[in-house]
């Protein structure tokens, strides 16, 4: 097959932020180019400058000022006007030298037009348009060029190689400063991320971990309390009620090792039959009504988790002797109900405690609803929707 053929992919480098330095270049590796300084220092050697103690006063100038416009431009504890300051006393220098002595001493431009560059690229952009610090700097230094060359009776050749290495020397630094910057930012961006996302696995954890153990330890508390009602006149029932709570306790290991390993929900029909257990310990009866489609994993664990939630509070609070669950799923979505006829204190709507936050924040993140509070006539109501939940099949009554 011929390569050139067909749609064309995108060839995307190998690039790990990790192994780029997050600084970028130092100062140093711009001031290395005062090298380029040897071709008008060759003309002070050959005696083709005159006189020769001003060109020498001039190229030490010139290479100090570049030294300190690198220097303070890098360096957060100078403010800006410094280097600008800086810039502008090299400009007038390279002008003057440039003037004075002509032919190679206009090399000085290109490296004007780094400092320049490092200059810039160091300025702050607040706002959208053209590029003006990159406008003015660069483009100033550029146009200096022109003007002096033009002025010193350059041709128009060396004219245009003198701005064409200017403006490239500028630009280029200008960019790749920028560019640092940028790449800064993200593996600051990326480590923020990092750091939410372990805050929210902590979050999530915590919350699995109250539902799990919420629940567990209020039918333990009851089934205690059962325990602790019959022992005397029946042992028989005090036993088994004690049975039921070594059980309940090792299924509360389990599930507790099973949230460490980033388990999320035990489903919908467990959580019913453990509701039925629960609350029928609890002296309360338990009514569930369910219609419509079977539903997929996730949804099925979160209208689990909000059975669990539901019925914990109803043991907890409500001090109700009837419970309703209510189970709808349709090609719209599922909606969950637990009404309890509690006394009108307490209940599910006045728990106001971490599980309804946990619930609430769960149903969030499927852009699903959470609704709790008094109905009329006495009890409470918890309604929860998850939309779009049906994925066919049939559910039973």
């Amino acid at each position: 097959m011929i390569p050139w053929k067909g749609t064309p992919q995108r060839r995307i480098p190998d690039l790990d932020l990790e192994q780029v330095d997050r600084s970028g270049p130092g100062g140093h590796a711009f001031v290395f180019w005062l090298v380029v300084l040897l071709w008008p220092g060759w003309d002070l050697v050959r005696g083709r400058t005159h006189p020769l103690w001003l060109a020498v006063v001039a190229l030490v100038a010139f290479a100090f000022l570049h030294f300190a416009v690198v220097r303070t431009a890098f360096d957060g504890r100078f403010p800006m006007r410094v280097p600008i300051t800086l810039l502008v006393a090299q400009t007038a220098v390279a002008s003057a030298a440039a003037l004075a002595f002509h032919g190679r001493w206009f090399t000085m431009f290109p490296l004007l037009g780094l400092a320049a560059g490092v200059v810039v690229g160091h300025l702050p952009r607040n706002a959208k348009g053209p590029e003006l610090p990159l406008l003015v700097g660069i483009g100033g230094i550029s146009s200096v060029s022109l003007l002096i060359g033009w002025a010193a009776g350059e041709g128009g050749a060396a004219l245009a190689a003198n701005w064409y290495g200017t403006v490239t020397a500028g630009v280029v630094t200008a960019v790749i400063l920028r560019l640092f910057t940028v790449i800064g930012l993200l593996r600051e961006a990326r480590e923020e991320l990092a750091d939410a996302a372990v805050a929210r696995e902590r979050l999530r954890f915590s919350r699995d971990l109250h539902d799990l153990l919420g629940h567990t330890l209020s039918l333990m508390v009851v089934k205690a309390q059962a325990v602790r009602r019959v022992v005397e006149r029946d042992p028989a029932v005090a036993a088994g009620q004690a049975a039921d709570i070594e059980t309940v306790g090792r299924r509360a290991l389990a599930e507790v090792r099973q949230a460490v390993s980033g388990y999320r929900g035990r489903g919908l029909a467990d959580e019913l039959d453990d509701a039925r257990v629960a609350l029928s310990d609890a002296g309360v009866d338990l009514t569930v009504r369910r219609s419509g489609h079977a539903l997929p994993p996730e949804p099925d664990a979160l209208l689990g988790w909000a059975v669990r939630e539901g019925v914990t509070n109803v043991i907890r609070h409500s001090g109700a002797a009837h419970c309703e669950i209510t189970v709808r799923t349709d090609e719209d979505g599922a909606v969950l109900q637990v009404k309890d006829d509690g006394p009108g204190k307490g209940g599910i709507g006045g728990s106001g405690g971490h599980g309804l936050r946990g619930l609430s924040e769960r149903m969030e993140a499927v852009a699903g609803t959470v609704e709790a509070g008094l109905v009329p006539g006495g009890g409470f109501l918890l309604t929860v929707t998850v939309p779009g939940a049906a994925s066919g099949g049939t559910g039973g009554q």
